[in-house]
Formats: structure tokens, C-alpha cells, sequence
């Protein structure tokens, strides 16, 4: 049955699969950050998920690996960005301003000039409502939301490379591979370059606190990083950017439901309609005409044919 399900419909399904998953991130990596940096988790994280994924770099080609990297450079940036806010915040606070990152790509139009439509700009309205609502409860805008909304418009640049890089891909499995161990690289480097020298670590410390935290990195690697971004990249690759975008508006909702069971944080009434205002900013922000959508979905059906390097 499952076989007979258009391909558009498999990305859309997966998508939702993958926006569940990373809501439950918050939760775990905010329980973390009780006793890691955030260089030390994304090390950890995708550190074992490149282990996992490994064999699939096998006869892998270079057109693959390259994009792989720029992916595995911006997506560290964001993680680093995401993690080091979320020490500085609530779980729920940095998954919604996070959230934000759908509207990087028509922002990226008004800086270059190009007039808004009137969804863009009644999306933007909403958003900064939103925001205020939900930080009239949790405090004034600090360093931490400042972090969170860095990274979240770098994930929307990740999100539209993605988008693009995947169609041009003869290997979806290498293209993921490969940016999980840019990820894990990176991290490395960062750890050596900027962490180790200036705060020595006690390693009899660090190998306690791996033991108490096995169950969150166990997940947070193999499940949400190795299974989740690999499921991801085949989802981006069968669905449109604009379905994409409205699916990862809900990831926030999904955070909260997770913080609420994972760490007993509950939200205000006022956070509640921030929230919702949030989202549906997000939702507005991607809303296209049926007009659009057809044309949308009849260039989809013409392939990019990747670009031959023979």
C-alpha cells in the first residue's frame, strides 16, 4: 500500500516524521547542557551518527561530497548557535524563536529590495506579536534569544540549500554522510582551537556525566541524527520548500508538548497565544495561491539533471 503512495506524499509524510523527532531534541539537549558545552554535544551527537553511517561513503563521488560539506559547515553553525542559546533559555522560548527561521528566505527578499507581498507582511506582524507575547512571561529578550535567532536564519539558509543540493544529488546517503562528519569535524576543531585551551577539562568528569547522559546521546545520535537528517534530506528531495517550510512551523508545538512530559515546563496563557501567533506567521508566510501551487508543482516534475563533471 505504502508503495503505491505518490513520491510527493512519501516527502510530505517523512517531513512530518522528521518535525515530530526534532521537537523531542529540545528537551533532550537542554538536559545536556547541564553538564556539556555545546561544542561537546554536537561532537558527541554526530560523532556517532557519522560511525553509523559511514559504510555508505563506499565508491562515494565527489559531486556529492562537496555540497556535503558547505551543508555540514552552516548546519554546525546552527547547532552551535541553537545549543549555546538554549543554556541561556527555557527549551519551549528557544524552540519558537528557532522556529522563526521560515521566514529567512522572504526576508532575504525585502533586504534585497523586492517589495513584500501582503502575506509576508502580515506573517512578519504576527511574528513579532507572537514574540512578544511569549517573552512577556519569560523575561526581557536576552543573549540567548539573540543566539536562537542567529541560528534559526542560518537554518533557513540550511533548509533552502538543502532544497536545492538534494535535486543535484546522484546519492542522497552520501550527500547526509557527509555532512553528519563536516558537523563532527567541525566540532572537533572548535573543541581544540577554542574550548580545550582556555578550559581544561577533568576527562573523570566528563567520562561520569557520558555515563549519566548515555540514554540522550544514544538518542540524539542514532535516532535524531543519523536516522532523523538522512530521512530529512529524502523528504526535502520529494516535496516543495513551501510544504516543507509550513511542516517545520509545527516543530515548536511539537517542542513544547516534549518539554512539558520531558521537563515538566508549562507554558502561560500569554505564552500560549504567542505561540499560536508564532506559528501562524509561519504557516501565512509560506501560503501560496492555487495558481502558484500548480506552477510550483509543474516545474517540480521537470528534474535539475545533475551537472555532468566527465
Amino acid at each position: 500500500m505504502f508503495l503505491s503512495i505518490p513520491s510527493r506524499l512519501k516527502g510530505i509524510l517523512a517531513l512530518l516524521i522528521v518535525t515530530l523527532v526534532w521537537g523531542t531534541t529540545f528537551p533532550a539537549m537542554k538536559d545536556l547542557t547541564a553538564h556539556f558545552s555545546a561544542v561537546w554535544i554536537i561532537l558527541v551527537r554526530f560523532t556517532m551518527a557519522g560511525l553509523v553511517l559511514t559504510p555508505f561513503l563506499w565508491r562515494a563521488r565527489w559531486r556529492d561530497c562537496l555540497p556535503g560539506v558547505l551543508l555540514g559547515i552552516t548546519l554546525f553553525l546552527c547547532f552551535m548557535l541553537q545549543l549555546e542559546g538554549l543554556a541561556l533559555t527555557s527549551s519551549n522560548r528557544n524552540a519558537f524563536v528557532t522556529g522563526l527561521n521560515v521566514l529567512v528566505v522572504p526576508l532575504l527578499g525585502l533586504l534585497a529590495g523586492k517589495v513584500p507581498e501582503r502575506r509576508i507582511v502580515t506573517a512578519i506582524a504576527l511574528a513579532i506579536v507572537g514574540l512578544f507575547a511569549l517573552c512577556w512571561d519569560g523575561g526581557m529578550w536576552g543573549l540567548g534569544d539573540n543566539l536562537a535567532l542567529t541560528g534559526a536564519f542560518l537554518f533557513g539558509v540550511y533548509v533552502k540549500l538543502l532544497e536545492v543540493l538534494t535535486r543535484r544529488a546522484s546519492s542522497l546517503m552520501v550527500l547526509t554522510t557527509v555532512q553528519i562528519i563536516v558537523v563532527a569535524l567541525c566540532a572537533g576543531l572548535w573543541l581544540v582551537a577554542w574550548e580545550l585551551p582556555y578550559h581544561p577539562v577533568d576527562w573523570t568528569v566528563i567520562a561520569s556525566a557520558m555515563q549519566t547522559d548515555v540514554v540522550n546521546f544514544l538518542y540524539l545520535g542514532l535516532v535524531a541524527t543519523a536516522a532523523i537528517i538522512s530521512l530529512q534530506t529524502w523528504g526535502q528531495r520529494h516535496s516543495s520548500a513551501n510544504e516543507a517550510a509550513v511542516i517545520y512551523a509545527f516543530e515548536p508545538a511539537c517542542a513544547a508538548i516534549a518539554a512539558y512530559f520531558w521537563l515538566g515546563e508549562v507554558m502561560s496563557w500569554r505564552s500560549l497565544v504567542g505561540a499560536a501567533l508564532l506559528i501562524a506567521g509561519m504557516i501565512v508566510s509560506q501560503w501560496i495561491s492555487p495558481v502558484q501551487r500548480r506552477a510550483q508543482m509543474a516545474a517540480e516534475r521537470c528534474p535539475v539533471m545533475p551537472i555532468s563533471h566527465n
